[in-house]
């Protein structure tokens, strides 16, 4: 990375025009040459345009050491010296700092604004800009409020700064030589591009979350407000980060210095304080496009339902033919699904699973599989395997994910005793998967949090290139969760709050007078699918019966509600507010019952799909309009399975009724840790 003038340049482009006088286009000074540079000023990522021919000294003004919203244009000094009479000033070399290339700004310049103490006349308004031949561009990328790209033989860029500054519309940069992608590559590592949904050229502005680059140990680094600061900025690393302590801290951090005002005003002119702090995640609280008004649904009563003992290996060995195909493959999910596999099948079921292995293969033609996947997995190996440190320095994106991966495999699930050790084999085998998965996927490369789906995985499997590959099958599942923008997330937010909104509706509305109806504090279960919240053997079980597709879609979204129906009794009646719920939340790990999770979970499923009047929004969420022939054929197999693995009818349950009163998790599943431990531990926020 280059530097100048002490500043780092983080992007350099020649060949970049300003057409000075676009409507007389045909006189030969009409284009302006230049420099484009994004640049690191101690921690301030600002762009500079500076044009190739010399600048006028006397037309420019000297920027402050810091800067304010208050825009002004160079030209403005020169126009008022002309109105005035008086000549503009020649010598202007002694107000100029020690960093003088960033002071002689001519054309875009940042003063510090006025204070009006009471006796002084208040500052003139700054001026409309003008557009001016040898204009130099300069400001920081946090007052970028859009980036408009338009063609026209060439791709040319308008900048627009933030409505502090009036909403400046800047010249237009031209790239008639190409480079305008490059250019929009490099501001998304520094700004997150939205398109606009009104107009496609428009790409709206909002800080990058760097979320998916930060460590643990940045957030250990500070006291809990500091931390809680960080959830704010950074939802998906604090997120994973974790908080001990949950205090009155985190409600002031979101709620800021205006709670007052804010409760003072009618609800409908109250943004949602969460939904502001967190680019990326602002979900609307109002109806969705293609989400209908739920109102109040007679859903009918709650079946009971049963779970079995886990599929063994003559069960299993009875499902395949003579070849090694499997047989009776829905019948043989259903059976997973209501029981899970026993641990020594895993290593081959979890293949067929998450496809790896297809269903109708035979032992030959998965032996010939794995030899192709082994070779494709090893030279992809070996592409990063490969890599000097000479040609590591010069990438830095290989470099950076590297880093992260070293961090985030030191730990991960250090008490298991697959990877406790300093030199532990499973420690290795989890780098080297993870380091060639960026191998893989170059656009997604590695991301906090993805150490935690592998992990067990890799503790199954016992081999790098069977994990590699389970991992890539799961990772198509889950990559919309760790992608930069974080849809998936946002969509299974607002999914899981249409479920709850129909399953529960005064539980729904609590939450949202509690100021949690943004069910934040589910962030983490979605994120890594309840890796954090339960004890391994329970994350393998839930992981296996998720993995069957059954008995609808989305059906981990189900298992949020039943968590959050088996808990609600006492936040509601202990009448928490939004610092309780998040605590309560945050104690939950390790104290969850996996097997009456998967048991409410079921019977919600079942109670909604015999619902008649379902909304649409839901049917289409959990899949219930999409094959309802073998949806309902499936019902029946599973209802047949209860009946058959019941010593006694089941009776079904009352709307309201629990089916699970006693969370007494055993022994086994409390890991005490001692309090150095506990950031650790009690992590995910939402």
């Amino acid at each position: 990375m280059a530097t100048s003038a002490g500043f780092k340049v983080l992007y350099e482009h020649d060949g970049v025009f300003i057409h000075t006088n676009p409507e007389r286009s045909e006189e030969q000074d009409s284009l302006t040459s230049g420099s484009l540079r994004i640049l690191d000023r101690d921690g301030d990522i600002v762009l500079d345009y500076k044009p190739m021919e010399d600048v006028d000294h006397s037309a420019m003004l000297c920027a402050a050491k810091e800067f304010s919203s208050v825009f002004e244009w160079g030209q403005r000094r020169q126009g008022q010296s002309q109105a005035t009479g008086d000549k503009p000033p020649r010598q202007v070399e002694h107000q100029l700092s020690c960093e003088t290339e960033w002071d002689m700004v001519h054309t875009v310049q940042f003063r510090k604004k006025p204070s009006n103490n009471g006796g002084g006349a208040p500052p003139n308004p700054a001026p409309t800009p003008e557009k001016s031949k040898g204009s130099r561009l300069f400001f920081s990328l946090s007052d970028l409020a859009s980036v408009r790209v338009r063609e026209e033989g060439w791709s040319y860029l308008v900048f627009t700064l933030r409505d502090r500054n009036m909403g400046v519309e800047l010249p237009a940069l031209h790239f008639h030589q190409g480079g305008s992608e490059g250019f929009l590559d490099c501001l998304r590592k520094y700004l997150l591009l939205t398109e606009s949904t009104t107009d496609t050229s428009l790409l709206q502005v909002s800080p990058h979350s760097r979320a998916m680059s930060q460590s643990f140990e940045n957030l250990l680094d500070d006291a809990t407000f500091g931390l809680i600061t960080r959830f704010t900025q950074d939802p998906v690393t604090a997120t994973l980060g974790g908080f001990s302590k949950v205090t009155n801290y985190l409600f002031d951090a979101f709620r800021g210095p205006d709670t007052e005002l804010l409760q003072q005003r009618p609800v409908g002119e109250v943004a949602d304080p969460l939904n502001e702090v967190i680019p990326g995640l602002d979900i609307n609280q109002q109806e969705e496009p293609g989400f209908e008004v739920i109102t109040r649904i007679d859903l009918g009563v709650r079946p009971a339902v049963r779970r079995r003992e886990p599929v063994g290996a003559e069960e299993w060995n009875t499902n395949m033919d003579p070849e090694g195909r499997m047989r009776n493959v829905s019948h043989l999910k259903q059976t997973i699904f209501k029981g899970g596999l026993c641990h020594v099948l895993r290593k081959e079921g979890w293949k067929f699973l998450l496809g790896y292995f297809p269903w109708e293969s035979t032992s030959e033609e998965r032996r010939s599989l794995t030899r192709r996947k082994t070779d494709e997995y090893f030279r992809m190996k070996l592409q990063w395997k490969s890599v000097s440190e000479e040609q590591e320095k010069r990438n830095s994106r290989l470099r950076d994910h590297r880093s992260l991966i070293e961090k985030d495999v030191n730990r991960t699930d250090r008490t298991n005793t697959f990877y406790e050790g300093a030199d532990s084999p499973g420690l290795i085998l989890l780098h080297d998967v993870l380091m060639t998965y960026c191998m893989y996927d170059f656009d997604l490369g590695y991301v906090q949090g993805m150490s935690d789906l592998l992990s067990p995985i890799l503790y199954v499997m016992e081999n790098e290139v069977d994990a590699f590959w389970c991992f890539v099958c799961f990772m198509d599942q889950m990559h919309q969760n760790f992608e930069e923008q974080m849809q998936g997330m946002k969509t299974q937010l607002i999914q899981l709050s249409t479920l709850l909104r129909l399953l529960d509706l005064s539980f729904w509305n609590f939450l949202g007078a509690q100021d949690s109806g943004h069910l934040y504090f589910c962030f983490r279960w979605l994120l890594i699918r309840f890796k954090r919240e339960l004890s391994y053997p329970d994350v393998l079980r839930l992981w296996e019966v998720m993995w069957t597709g059954l008995p609808c879609q989305n059906f981990h979204l189900l298992v949020c509600c039943a968590i959050l129906d088996s808990e609600k009794h006492k936040i509601m009646e202990e009448q928490y507010g939004f610092n309780e719920i998040l605590k309560h939340i945050n104690e939950l790990p390790m104290k969850l019952d996996i097997g009456a999770i998967l048991k409410k979970a079921e019977a919600l499923c079942l109670q909604l799909k015999s619902c008649k009047d379902l909304p649409d929004s839901v049917v289409e969420i959990l899949g219930f309009n999409s094959t309802k022939t073998e949806s309902s054929s499936q019902s029946e197999d599973m209802e047949r399975m209860d009946r058959e693995d019941s010593p006694e009818p089941s009776t079904p349950s009352d709307h309201q009724q629990d089916l699970v009163s006693d969370y007494s998790p055993s022994g086994s599943n409390r890991h005490l840790r001692d309090a150095a431990r506990d950031v650790y531990k009690l992590a995910y926020i939402s």
